[in-house]
């Protein structure tokens, strides 16, 4: 209770029942899935196989700071896209939105949580990651640590610092501030610029961000990519709104990028 109260000026708003956006007839492909996170919450995940003969990876995706959840990749179609191109594929719920019960802040503790259980479930396959801002915030936190399973990442418009985000939102900022003060080594150990430079397992990874954002800069990609200790693209687009690639004119390149980067990573895997 005390973590929902601490984060309702940040994601309160956000955390509703989740609906699922899935007909009866699709729901049959679609396994749910249920992993106990370190965060404290009960992540709730749905994995479905490629629509391939053979299958490439198994990709996990994180998804933004939205009503939505899981679904917010189910109903823009990246889901479709990945599983038409030979992925399998894992969407979940971070603590506290959809149908994961709620836990602290450490969303990056869900992110490693979920990744070990693709692995579990498909071991033979390399284990990706997508996350979109809040996704993809947390997934560099995460990658810093021992323990997750991914060999290669893409991550979009995501902040450098909490504060670079919280700052337009007075009541959010001061809290965090006071957070921060009162959690001075939690602060740095989330702080994302700081925690790229200690990515671990990446054998590559992709960052991409819009110049029409205006909530994270392009500048803010070019900062992670400087700070990344493994081989890092950074890949820009001129108009697109705020985690609205799937709907700007830059869709269809766009597409063309994740499919072509996932298949690039897992090419490199088998003959690096």
């Amino acid at each position: 209770m005390l973590f929902k109260i601490i984060k309702w000026p940040f994601v309160g708003t956000y955390m509703v029942k989740w609906q699922s956006p899935l007909t009866e007839l699709e729901k049959r492909d679609w396994q749910p899935i249920a992993v106990k996170s370190r965060s404290g919450g009960m992540i709730q995940a749905l994995f479905a196989a490629a629509r391939t003969e053979t299958a490439k990876a198994t990709i996990v995706l994180g998804h933004p700071m939205k009503r939505e959840a899981k679904a917010y990749f189910l109903k823009n179609g990246y889901t479709d896209l990945l599983r038409d191109n030979g992925f399998h594929t894992l969407v979940f719920d971070f603590n506290g939105f959809g149908e994961s019960t709620n836990g602290s802040f450490s969303y990056f503790e869900d992110i490693i949580a979920i990744g070990k259980e693709a692995k579990e479930i498909i071991p033979d396959l390399p284990v990706g990651y997508h996350g979109i801002s809040l996704g993809g915030q947390w997934g560099i936190v995460a990658f810093a640590d021992n323990q997750h399973p991914f060999e290669f990442a893409i991550i979009e418009s995501a902040v450098t610092t909490p504060e670079e985000f919280w700052f337009r939102y007075p009541l959010a900022y001061k809290i965090l501030k006071v957070l921060n003060y009162l959690m001075p080594r939690y602060a740095r150990k989330v702080r994302v610029i700081d925690r790229i430079k200690d990515a671990k397992n990446l054998k590559s990874l992709l960052l991409i961000y819009s110049y029409a954002d205006e909530l994270v800069s392009v500048e803010m990609g070019e900062r992670l990519r400087r700070n990344s200790p493994v081989p890092t693209e950074l890949w820009t687009v001129e108009n697109a709104d705020h985690i609205l690639m799937m709907k700007s004119p830059h869709k269809e390149a766009y597409k063309e990028k994740i499919i072509s980067y996932f298949n690039q990573a897992v090419d490199g895997i088998h003959h690096p």
